[in-house]
């Protein structure tokens, strides 16, 4: 669902770059960007958005003795994204949280995921793949972030930071279900 916002978002963009930009500077300094002119308004040139054909042809099969640096070349990841939990959620009595990371198109051969939670790296920092538990979770609001990395550890796509809140019953809760009195 995020890519496909991602892609309509991008879509609209292009459309909106089309026209002139004018670029102006209020009297609280302010700087302010429209399609339409405005007093004092500076004509900006903005470049033609960078754009993808759908339908390509697979390349034809190298020779015998083709470059090997291209002929493992693979596309680029479009995106990638935390599936699992989602931005905002709210959690409940969890023991344990399962991460899950998405990209498109799938992850490559050789290709690592790697994910951070509250800004450290889980596994060791070693890499987790496109899943992981992570048990016990403490309560509190956390932050989970992933990095897909490449096998010589370039960074080939990094996903949007989610925060999710988990909630747990107090032990000194009088109506704790865990523990009734």
């Amino acid at each position: 669902m995020r890519i496909l916002l991602f892609t309509l978002m991008s879509l609209a963009s292009a459309a909106l770059l089309a026209g002139p930009v004018y670029k102006w500077v209020d009297e609280n300094g302010v700087v302010h960007y429209s399609d339409q002119p405005h007093a004092n308004a500076e004509k900006i040139s903005v470049a033609a958005p960078q754009t993808f054909k759908g339908s390509q042809a697979a390349p034809a099969a190298p020779a015998a003795g083709g470059d090997t640096a291209t002929d493992t070349a693979q596309p680029a990841y479009i995106g990638c994204a935390i599936g699992q939990p989602v931005d905002g959620a709210e959690l409940t009595n969890v023991e344990s949280l399962s991460i899950s990371v998405q990209a498109n198109p799938g992850l490559r051969p050789g290709d690592q995921v790697f994910i951070t939670i509250d800004g450290s790296a889980v596994n060791g920092g070693q890499p987790t793949g496109p899943s992981y538990t992570v048990s016990p979770v403490e309560r509190g609001m956390h932050t989970a972030q992933a990095v897909i990395r490449d096998s010589r550890g370039a960074v080939q796509c990094q996903t949007q930071t989610v925060t999710f809140n988990v909630h747990q019953p107090s032990i000194q809760n009088p109506v704790n279900p865990v523990r009734p009195h």
